[in-house]
């Protein structure tokens, strides 16, 4: 049986899962939606498929599942709308930029029963499952610390900061989803401190551009995050866990590894430039487990629970930032 899908969404992320469908056998790529007719064109012409509504794919029986590729201020009706169709789904992070509307749309998957995956992508990226497999078999032994360090090569222009949430909402909150993938529990306290040392337009639409957080579980464990706009060297990703037998840790990942030796000493290619090139196999991979979990009839992973929880401690990190002091999170 080949999973039909439907691509609402032709952007830059949009292309990503549709190269991500197209090399998986088990799916099929029959529809794509998008507000701009000649960017779903060009995708519908690589897949071979149409270019369609979102009325017509809400009523098509054909289709199994779309994938939410989206601006985020739809995504939260979309979920509903195609959860009340009977329809599974998969959305870019996140839900929504607003907690209770984030919520309001949870109650309606838990009403139509609908299989709802949130895109999460750095959980399925290789080199951070292989951190979370040592810490599952006990290398390390009990988790106490993680250390996760985010850092963009540049910021983006003012025009996505009016829209984006802020750098918590939209950049930090995959760090949030990632230290609760290692911790092992729930982030009961946020700390946040922000400033602006990038580009000073981005304080002047009341955001942070460079962010240090610390986060905290009921039983001690802690994550430290450090986030910045800017990273003149590449995209650095890079992630430790510290536990009572060892640690384990992910370095940043480069288009090229190797190594130069000569006499004036040691170098090595530069970092990948952006997520699109860092995280591909990580998009694949966790298309690969939608397809998997439609297959098998599992729960599929993350949740939208996952997406509610990540932007509650969102909105932690902001309040945090804001009163400059530990703010208890409140699910």
């Amino acid at each position: 049986m080949v999973t039909k899908l439907a691509l609402l969404g032709a952007g830059r992320i949009g292309k990503v899962h549709a190269r991500a469908i197209a090399e998986d056998k088990r799916a099929k790529l029959v529809a794509v939606v998008d507000a701009m007719p000649a960017a779903a064109q060009a995708i519908a012409d690589g897949a071979g498929c149409r270019v369609s509504t979102v009325d017509a794919v809400e009523a098509d029986p054909a289709i199994d599942a779309v994938i939410i590729c989206t601006p985020t201020n739809t995504h939260a009706d979309l979920i509903e709308r195609f959860a009340k169709a009977g329809k599974a789904i998969f959305c870019e992070k996140p839900i929504d930029l607003d907690v209770a509307r984030a919520r309001a749309c949870l109650e309606t998957v838990r009403k139509t029963g609908a299989k709802v995956m949130l895109g999460f992508n750095r959980r399925f990226d290789p080199h951070f499952r292989a951190v979370r497999q040592a810490i599952d078999d006990g290398k390390i032994g009990t988790v106490e610390m993680v250390t996760i360090t985010s850092r963009d090569p540049g910021p983006p222009p003012a025009e996505y900061i009016k829209v984006s949430g802020g750098i918590f909402r939209d950049m930090t909150i995959h760090d949030f989803d990632m230290a609760r993938f290692l911790l092992g529990e729930e982030i009961v306290s946020v700390m946040a401190s922000g400033s602006v040392l990038v580009d000073p337009k981005i304080g002047e639409l009341g955001d942070y551009d460079s962010a240090s957080l610390i986060l905290t579980t009921a039983s001690g464990r802690q994550c430290v995050i450090s986030n910045s706009r800017r990273a003149s060297y590449g995209y650095d990703q890079r992630i430790e866990v510290h536990g009572s037998l060892g640690s384990v840790s992910a370095e940043n990942q480069r288009p090229v590894s190797i190594e130069l030796a000569t006499k004036d000493g040691y170098t090595r290619p530069p970092l990948h430039d952006f997520f699109m090139t860092r995280y591909t196999a990580a998009y694949a991979a966790e298309i690969s487990a939608f397809i998997d979990n439609l297959e098998g009839g599992t729960p599929p992973s993350p949740t939208a629970e996952d997406g509610l929880i990540a932007l509650t401690l969102a909105d932690a990190a902001v309040r945090a930032a804001r009163e400059g002091k530990a703010v208890t999170v409140s699910y």
